[in-house]
This record gives structure tokens, C-alpha cells and sequence, in this order.
């Protein structure tokens, strides 16, 4: 008998979920606003999380013996499914939370998948004709947090540390500069100069507020300091502008991604058997090749010793922007049964 599968793709901001099959893909999306800090200001982390579960119990068919996947934006243990941080979600909140665990308590009519979004994001991706010739692949999202993923796709091994982390890379120290001059922001985690505080959504906006305070002059004159001043909102003015090669727009887009071409240097440096880099998520897919085009300047000034001398294509090929969706591959977890 072939179970319902219901697929969950918690963020940030939002919580998305639909029914899935490989057959017939997805079906009867549907989405609300995730239960987090910023929508809550001042309620504790705990209410904060009883609220995500009750929303979260409420979706799966009752009666019913569902097979649920669940893509989540943290940090977490992928051998028993305990999150540890969603700083987009929770602050700078770090007790671990047993989202597993509490979720088989609430339905245990429900068998529960729960990965990591970067995780479901990878798994869809290297579904596609896109990696069909590639062996080792990393994904890198870059939208309302950061991180990354690498698997073995011939045995889809996906290697933990002890703590059954992989990749937090928007949690990695990282150095930005604006106007020549360096910036120090906050991550959402709490702490500061964090990748994620210069190269998020939210970072990208915090470096505008900074640009926006230095170069005055040439922020009211620029095309996205108009757009903005007219009432457009930045994610929309920032797409828009980049697009058409507004100077301070591709001033800021240079800034946020320095810090991510660092990581992916030094990521090839250490695997150069990497096939594939992947960039997806909100920011870079919405800038599409003008993300790519901006990473590959940095990496063509700074590239890896001798290599990039010798092969200086190597690393370009390798380099892709593309959507990953982590409804399907929240599905395809669980059918593959990676759960804890």
C-alpha cells in the first residue's frame, strides 16, 4: 500500500508543504508565516517552538499511517533529529530541542523525517539532470541563512562531525569591507562577523544600511537609493538594480559576496574532487548569474595557488546557480528513509 506522503519545508520566514510523490510530484501547496522571533518579538524560544509544533502536527492527514518529510532551517544532529540552533528562527537561543522526538510524542500515527533544509535541497538537486554526471557534489544556500552540504552522490553518503554537523558555514568568521573601509554586523546567532551577517538576505540589507550611511551622495542618486526612496522594498530594489548594473548596487553585491568566495576557495583548495558547486536559495537565485558573475570576479583576482594559473576555467566550470527544492527532497528523504 502506497502511504500519503506529506513533505514540510520549514524557514526562516516562511512554512511551505504540499503532498508529494515521485509519480506526480508535488501537489496542494500551501504556506504560512513560520512562527519565529521577528514574528513573535519577546515571546520565549520554548512558546516559540510549542507554536512551530503544534502548526506542524496539524498538517498530516489524521487517521491515517502518514509518511511525513520534514526540510528544516537549522542546525541539528542528523542521526536523532535534535536541533540545536535556528538563528533565522530563535536568536541567539542554542538549547538543543529534540524536534524528532517531540513530534512522535504529539502523532505517532505519523512516521516523521526530519533533515536539515540544505540536506533537502541537496538531495533534490542531485536528483536532476543537472548532476547526472557528477560524483561529489557541495550545495550552498544562500538565502535567509547560510550553509552548505557536500555528498558522495554514487553512494549518497553525506559525512557528519560528532555532533552530526555538516557545513555551517554562515556561522564561519568572515571579513567584509564597503567603500574600503571594513564592516563589523551581527549575525542573527548573536554574535558578530559571522558569514551569515554579510551575505544573508538580512545581511545584505544590514551592509545597505552601512553603504547607505557612507556614501550618502551616491546612495540618493543611485538607482536603488531611488527605488527605495519611492517605497520599493530593498529585496525587490536590490534584484531590479543589479540587474541593470547600477554602481551602487553592484558596489553592495561585490561586498556580500567576498566573504562566500573566501569559503568556496578554500573548499575547492581542500576537495578538489569536488564536481559541482551549486548556489541556490532566495538571493541567489533571484540574481542568477549576476551572483555567479560576482563570485567568479573575486575568485578570478584571489584564485587557488598555481591551479587557477594553470587551469583558469577549473573553477568556473564547476560553478552553477540553480533552484533546489526542498519540498521534493524533504519527499525524497523520506522515502529514502535518511532519518534518524
Amino acid at each position: 500500500m502506497i502511504r500519503a506522503t506529506t513533505v514540510i519545508d520549514i524557514g526562516g520566514t516562511h512554512m511551505r508543504w504540499a503532498d508529494w510523490s515521485p509519480e506526480g510530484g508535488l501537489s496542494h501547496r500551501k504556506r504560512l508565516p513560520a512562527p519565529g522571533f521577528r514574528q513573535y518579538p519577546g515571546l520565549p524560544v520554548p512558546q516559540l517552538q510549542e507554536l512551530l509544533v503544534n502548526a506542524i502536527c496539524k498538517i498530516p492527514p489524521q487517521d491515517k499511517h502518514s509518511l511525513v518529510g520534514i526540510s528544516f532551517g537549522a542546525a541539528m544532529d542528523h542521526r536523532n533529529g535534535t536541533v540545536y540552533a535556528s538563528a533565522p528562527l530563535w536568536g541567539a537561543h542554542d538549547v538543543p530541542f529534540n524536534l524528532f522526538d517531540e513530534l512522535s510524542r504529539r502523532r505517532s500515527d505519523v512516521d516523521w523525517c526530519v533533515v536539515n533544509d540544505v540536506t533537502a535541497a541537496l538531495m533534490h538537486i542531485i536528483s536532476t539532470p543537472l548532476c547526472a554526471q557528477d560524483r561529489k557534489v557541495m550545495l550552498v544556500t544562500i538565502s535567509t541563512g547560510i550553509a552548505a552540504r557536500i555528498i558522495d552522490r554514487t553512494t549518497r553518503y553525506i559525512p557528519f562531525d560528532a555532533g552530526g554537523l555538516q557545513g555551517e558555514i554562515g556561522h564561519l568568521p568572515a571579513v567584509a569591507k564597503l567603500a574600503g573601509e571594513p564592516v563589523v554586523l551581527d549575525c542573527d546567532c548573536g554574535k558578530a562577523g559571522h558569514l551569515s551577517a554579510y551575505a544573508s538576505g538580512r545581511g545584505i540589507a544590514n551592509l545597505a544600511q552601512v553603504l547607505r550611511q557612507r556614501q550618502p551622495d551616491e546612495w540618493a542618486v543611485s538607482e536603488l537609493g531611488r527605488r527605495m526612496a519611492d517605497g520599493e522594498s530593498f529585496e525587490e530594489a536590490f534584484t531590479a538594480t543589479v540587474g541593470a548594473d547600477d554602481n551602487i548596487a553592484i558596489t553592495l553585491l561585490s561586498a556580500a559576496t567576498a566573504p562566500v568566495a573566501d569559503v568556496l576557495r578554500t573548499a575547492l583548495c581542500l576537495n578538489p574532487d569536488l564536481d559541482r558547486i551549486i548556489l541556490t536559495g532566495g538571493v541567489a537565485v533571484s540574481l542568477g548569474e549576476h551572483y555567479k558573475a560576482s563570485v567568479m570576479a573575486h575568485l578570478n583576482r584571489e584564485g587557488i595557488y598555481l591551479t587557477s594559473k594553470l587551469y583558469p576555467r577549473w573553477i568556473e566550470d564547476r560553478l552553477v546557480v540553480s533552484e533546489a527544492d526542498c519540498l521534493i527532497g524533504a519527499g525524497i528523504a523520506a522515502t529514502m528513509e535518511i532519518r534518524p
